[in-house]
């Protein structure tokens, strides 16, 4: 069993992820390997919410240039947190919309 820390790696901070906070959605960037269970378990822990539903994506690497050389940016595991209609705002968050 992971460290709640492993799990929940840092929040992901975009205008689409911002627009998700009137509503009690949350983003976070997750370990590639975590479940549903594991990562609604991990945001109880950390934040002390009650956690409704957890949606996931894998997002793949884009490919990026340097010149004439062509890599690619990590892949990554974004997973949305819905919290429960009676369910406090998690503070870290708070002052962002």
């Amino acid at each position: 069993m992971k460290a709640a820390q492993d799990i929940i790696l840092k929040p992901v901070i975009t205008e689409k992820s911002m627009d998700g906070l009137q509503v009690g959605k949350y983003t976070f960037k997750v370990a590639k390997d975590a479940t549903k269970p594991e990562i609604k378990k991990a945001v109880e822990k950390l934040f002390g919410v009650e956690v409704d539903k957890v949606t996931t994506m894998h997002v793949r690497g884009r490919q990026k240039r340097m010149g004439r050389f062509v890599g690619t940016t990590a892949s990554w595991k974004k997973a949305i947190v819905t919290l429960t209609e009676d369910s406090k705002a998690i503070e870290f968050f708070e002052g962002m919309y």
